[in-house]
């Protein structure tokens, strides 16, 4: 009998699979001998998939566009798609109890589909899903999707779900679409996954496509969509923004890159309850590592900005701090990316690169082309002893690398507490 089949052996994945049932097979690129898991679920070696075994592939959003399972599928299905479609709510009028996804039906298909607001863009998209589902908790919201909780374990009750959509999912889901879509600014990322910038770039506008006549849809001004029946508000700056939505910005507490995501938070509160409730955004408590200023016992000013895994979220710290004299520790796994908008950025405001990881010796070519002063160490460690010998009280020590922390550390959260384990051990220098 033909069955669900799993493509990755993920989180995504592992979610579905526990809400349908048990003893489904997985088939995940990083396995190369077959085995059991604790719950019986079976996990093989992707070239062992077999499509005429096989009713329905549903994919983890990770895998790659030209991934040989894919061209094998014959039914695959993205997680938003397996939630949200349409389509697929009609068709389960007609499954038994025997249907292998009769749960969803159960759970989620007799239940109106939940309002749903998709978050997407090269970065913020985290902070803005929190900030929205803040000032939306108490009509119900709640948030799930790339922020770290999948569709599957989300309450079908909830009337309002905030996704933070990654344009993996992006790419993938073909039948979905949001009720309100606010699209981030974007710079090129993942372009190892996309394969170009003009790839990456249409798959993050790939959900105007399916919005219904007058669903609002808010998106930077640059990025020109084709044809839709969304009611498009773009923004170039904060400035039109807060024009549009009347929203006044100078009682915000937020700055640079911060500041677009609280507006986009406002601007649909806005839209959905004609309301823009600044005193309770101003009592959100941003994330870690991202823009955290630790204040050392000579009071000088370090900010840890390690979630900065691409140049335009250091691109949002450098000018949130652009006053003051900036020391820029940047550099690791930037996959490929040109980071000349970054030198060239740093070359026109009063800045010094100390480049560390495994592309320090590019970061440092650039810098040398641009004139822009800068020392090249191995290890975050060495960058930082050697700041912290120069660091003034008027300037600011920034950690904000434009590039992925996998060459040294396990993650970006591990590189920032490194950061701040050494500002805090300074009484010991």
């Amino acid at each position: 009998m033909k069955n669900i089949s799993f493509f990755g052996y993920g989180k995504t994945t592992k979610a579905i699979a526990s809400l349908l049932g048990e003893g489904f097979d997985f088939y995940d690129d990083n396995s190369e001998n077959s085995w059991i898991d604790e719950v019986g679920n079976r996990i093989h070696p992707s070239s062992e998939f077999n499509p005429q075994n096989s009713l329905m592939e549903i994919l983890t959003p990770s895998i790659k566009p030209n991934n040989p399972l894919l061209k094998k599928a014959q039914n695959p299905i993205s997680e938003y798609d397996l939630f949200l479609s349409k389509r697929l709510r009609e068709e389960s009028k007609d499954w038994k109890r025997e249907h292998p996804l009769y749960i969803i039906k159960e759970l989620f298909y007799s239940k109106p589909i939940p309002r749903t607001i998709w978050i997407s863009g090269t970065n913020g998209k985290t902070t803005t899903t929190q900030m929205l589902t803040y000032l939306l908790k108490d009509y119900g919201a709640i948030n799930g999707g790339n922020i770290g909780t999948p569709l599957a374990n989300l309450n079908p009750d909830s009337p309002i779900w905030i996704l933070e959509t990654s344009s993996y999912t992006l790419h993938h889901t073909k039948e979905a679409s949001p009720d309100i879509y606010l699209l981030l600014p974007i710079t090129p990322d993942h372009l190892d996954w996309h394969g170009d910038a003009k790839n990456y770039t249409k798959d993050k506008l790939s959900p105007l496509l399916r919005m219904g006549e007058g669903e609002p849809a808010i998106i930077p001004t640059n990025l020109t969509p084709q044809s839709s029946s969304a009611w498009i508000i773009t923004y170039n700056s904060p400035k039109e923004l807060e024009e549009f939505f009347n929203i006044d910005s100078s009682k915000l507490r937020y700055k640079a890159g911060f500041l677009i995501d609280a507006l986009l938070a406002l601007a649909t509160n806005k839209i959905l309850f004609d309301d823009i409730p600044i005193d309770k955004i101003n009592t959100f408590n941003l994330d870690r590592h991202r823009q955290e200023e630790i204040v050392d016992i000579f009071g000088r000013l370090w900010v840890n900005d390690s979630k900065a895994t691409n140049i335009d979220a250091t691109l949002q710290a450098l000018e949130a701090y652009k006053e003051y004299p900036i020391y820029l520790i940047a550099g690791g796994d930037d996959k490929g990316v040109d980071m000349t908008p970054l030198i060239k950025r740093l070359s026109q405001i009063d800045a010094k690169l100390y480049a560390i990881g495994s592309n320090r010796q590019r970061l440092s070519k650039l810098a040398k082309e641009f004139d822009v002063p800068c020392k090249s160490y191995e290890e975050l460690d060495e960058a930082l002893i050697n700041i912290e010998k120069e660091l003034k009280a008027n300037e600011v020590a920034l950690l904000s690398p434009s590039a992925s922390s996998l060459d040294q550390f396990k993650s970006y959260a591990e590189r920032g507490d490194r950061f701040i384990e050494f500002v805090h051990s300074l009484r010991n220098i």
